[in-house]
């Protein structure tokens, strides 16, 4: 019987919830907050947002996925991120992105070149699952791109 209780235990153990990859929480973007990379007031631009929390605490909002990239994939700044976070264009209105739909933008499904404009202009629209980046990009054009696929190099591309 003990044997059993021990097997149990054990077995229940290692059924336990996985930690949280990242216990950080996203900030809700405010009315008057401004673009990191280049000031503009974030809400009044549409499309998909970001933002970042930084080694030292701090957390940088960004206009646009395609602002929040440059400055993310900055060698100097790359080392101090925590987490990125970014709107999963899946679930939330374009012109107007709800916060309760940030996404780990590590694990996200990236559309670039589509018809659909951002804070900047061409934006990279974030999903939570590649199916539905596929769809967008069957409806608004443009390839669909892991996570590891977006680097300076297509940004720079981008007008």
């Amino acid at each position: 019987m003990i044997k059993w209780l021990v097997l149990a235990a054990v077995l229940l153990c290692g059924c336990s919830p996985a930690e949280p990859q990242n216990p950080y929480m996203p900030e809700a973007i405010q009315a008057h907050d401004r673009c990191h990379l280049c000031g503009m007031v974030i809400q009044q631009h549409p499309g998909p947002k970001g933002e970042l929390l930084m080694s030292d605490g701090l957390v940088p909002k960004f206009c646009s996925t395609r602002d929040m990239f440059s400055f993310a994939l900055q060698p100097e700044n790359q080392r101090r991120i925590k987490a990125m976070y970014v709107h999963d264009a899946g679930r939330t209105d374009w012109e107007h992105p709800d916060d309760s739909a940030f996404i780990d933008a590590s694990q996200a499904w990236y559309v670039y070149g589509s018809r659909r404009k951002g804070a900047m202009g061409p934006s990279l629209a974030p999903f939570s699952n590649r199916e539905a980046a596929e769809a967008f990009a069957a409806s608004w054009g443009g390839k669909v791109l892991s996570y590891q696929e977006v680097n300076l190099s297509l940004l720079e591309g981008a007008h």
